[in-house]
């Protein structure tokens, strides 16, 4: 396609979705000029601080993010907040389409009374700390010797394993040091999940279950009267080999004899128990109370009116993240995603808003794996391509909407630095973060890790802008 100058494309939010969404664009037909804006001054999002430190396989993801930023051809511009620094009417004069890839970093609500009680929490401000996210505090209230975790995710064996696990056997990765000193202290002997429904229907992955019979000093604990199958369960199992595994390796759990588990903390996986109430003395949690359900024959389950109290000092929600609405944008609350379709941002009466997108999580809700990711990011770019070039089915967007024209006033790559510098944005480019990448391997190196993370804020941005380094 001609025109006298690249299409200029903004996304907002560097993590998996962003970097997808620009590497794909960036390999479409289109003569395309693209810059990719995050609000921290590191890239990489949820792999970097929502993935655990001890599971640096999963984290290799960000080997190909790198890749795709050190081309040269997406331009990435951190530190700089929508919202903030810019809103979707500055970003419009800069650029002819808009990309939103901001994720979900909230926890979804579990409305349960007692849940503001002190000592409940919830899973993603703690995967927020344990990770070293610099907008969250550098403490955290480890003093329970008791502790629930609700759910049935990889999110809440993250957590469970954690909390459970000892602070010296995370030494070899790059947990901050501010993390594994409050880890050291922890006084935890026993954590436990809870499931409301039956082993058969939870969403754990099958290696990510299997690595906690591997983790040092933990025994784990699987209870047969909470081990149940109806028909549902038996045909989830038949139908789905990651099922078969989940299955297998909890039965075996079931079978370990009591009398041989001797490690110094329990990591206890509870069926089958639906949270009722966090139980409050003083003001603070003192027990959970769930009460047991039974399996209906298809999967599904409903309370038996059966009660348990579990002392407890602390309960950890992790049932789910949650989107953020943004200045400017359509949001749902209900299902706390912008408002699209197929990628394309509408308004409150469905109609498209010319040049406006969205990919990832905050387009389709934090469910799916990173290859989901990508195939949502084929789905939003395929669109932008067809609202172009005027060659596709056209969807919801109006005969010749966007086709052959370019509508920001300032296409110079440079305007846009102009006005952030104007407003006192200390942007960080991608040479700049390879300055603070290369600073957090080269505190790990003398102790044989990978990297050892920097935390605060303005140090990594003093490291980043070449002022400096910490201490």
């Amino acid at each position: 396609m001609s025109s006298i100058r690249p299409l200029r494309v903004a996304i907002v939010g560097a993590g998996p979705a962003g970097i997808y969404a620009a590497d794909i664009l960036s390999k479409t037909d289109l003569d395309v000029s693209i810059d990719l804006f995050e609000r921290l001054p590191a890239p990489f999002g949820l792999v970097r601080y929502g993935v655990a430190p001890d599971h640096p396989r999963i984290k290799q993801i960000i080997t190909a993010l790198h890749r795709v930023l050190s081309r040269g051809d997406v331009r990435l511009l951190g530190n700089v907040d929508y919202g903030v620094d810019l809103k979707l009417d500055d970003l419009r004069q800069f650029y002819d389409a808009v990309i939103f890839s901001t994720g979900a970093i909230k926890d979804h609500d579990l409305p349960l009374p007692g849940i503001d009680l002190e000592g409940s929490y919830g899973a993603a401000d703690f995967v927020s700390w344990y990770d070293g996210h610099p907008d969250v505090p550098r403490t955290w209230p480890l003093e329970a010797k008791e502790v629930a975790v609700l759910g049935a995710g990889n999110v809440a064996l993250d957590v469970a394993r954690i909390l459970a696990k000892h602070a010296d056997d995370l030494l070899p990765t790059e947990i901050p040091a501010n993390v594994y000193d409050i880890l050291k202290t922890s006084p935890v002997t026993d954590v436990h999940v809870f499931a409301r429904r039956g082993p058969a229907q939870v969403k754990f992955s099958p290696l990510e279950l299997r690595e906690l019979g591997h983790v040092p000093d933990v025994d784990i604990v699987v209870y047969p009267e909470d081990y149940d199958f109806d028909e549902g369960s038996m045909a989830a199992v038949e139908s789905s080999n990651q099922t078969k595994q989940v299955v297998k390796t909890l039965t075996d759990w079931t079978l370990v004899d009591p009398a041989t588990q001797k490690a110094s903390r329990r990591l206890h996986l509870h069926f089958l128990h639906a949270p009722a109430e966090l139980v409050g003395e003083d003001g603070k949690v003192v027990a959970l109370r769930t009460e047991r359900t039974a399996l209906q024959g298809d999967g599904t389950v409903k309370g038996t009116g059966e009660i348990h109290d579990w002392p407890v000092q602390a309960v950890y929600r992790a049932v789910g993240y949650f989107g953020s609405a943004l200045p400017e944008i359509p949001f749902d609350e209900l299902k706390g995603v912008i408002s699209n379709r197929e990628g394309r941002v509408v308004d409150l009466d469905g109609a498209h808003l010319p040049g406006v997108y969205a990919t990832g999580w905050i387009k389709r809700g934090p469910v799916g794996l990173i290859g989901h990711t990508k195939s949502d990011a084929s789905e939003t770019i395929r669109h932008l391509v067809e609202d172009v070039t005027g060659v596709g089915d056209g969807g919801d967007v109006a005969a010749g909407e966007l086709s052959g024209g370019r509508t920001a006033t300032q296409a110079d790559p440079q305007a846009v630095l102009d006005f952030l510098a104007d407003r006192g944005v200390d942007v960080v480019e991608w040479d700049d973060f390879v300055l603070l990448d290369e600073h957090e391997k080269s505190l790990g190196e003398p102790h044989g890790r990978q990297r050892i993370k920097v935390v605060p804020r303005d140090e990594m941005l003093d490291i980043a802008k070449g002022r400096g380094s910490a201490g």
